[in-house]
């Protein structure tokens, strides 16, 4: 299956997720879901189709916003953070666990967990690096990626 790796990506967060493969076209390594409508017009030279769900490089994923918050839409490993977090987290900062108003999932060491405002945007993901009981004013979540890394990454 083509979608293999989005799969293994989203099983990381403790999501089952089902792509049909006949709707997900992949191209240079990346991976976009197109609908039943569009599917018969993306032809082999195609740059863009669809929705873009991320691309595989080296053996590793690397997601895009939109299967970020489908995940989240989902019922991920997931923590919401205060206004105060979200903004230093999408600054490419770590969470620490003062800034966390409620983890959904799980919030073991060492997993995978979706970043959500209060409004329950996706704002990126990262890793739990300790236990939330015992990371008050230490980091709780190590950031991965967030929405903000696009704007630094413009020069």
């Amino acid at each position: 299956m083509k979608a293999k790796v989005i799969i293994n990506f989203a099983a990381r967060f403790g999501v089952d997720v089902a792509l049909n493969p006949e709707l997900t076209v992949e191209k240079n390594g990346r991976y976009y879901l197109v609908n039943s409508t569009l599917k018969p017009l993306v032809r082999e030279d195609y740059f863009y189709a669809g929705l873009y769900l991320g691309k595989a490089k080296e053996g590793k994923f690397f997601p895009s916003f939109n299967l970020l918050s489908m995940l989240a839409k989902q019922d991920a490993h997931r923590v919401v953070v205060d206004q105060k977090s979200a903004w230093l987290f999408i600054c490419g900062r770590d969470v620490l666990g003062k800034g966390v108003v409620k983890t959904m999932g799980s919030a073991k060491r060492g997993a995978a967990t979706l970043v959500l405002n209060e409004f329950g945007e996706c704002l990126g993901f990262g890793t739990i690096v300790n236990s939330l009981e015992d990371a008050r004013d230490q980091v709780f979540v190590r950031h991965v990626v967030d929405v903000g890394d696009f704007l630094r990454r413009e020069k």
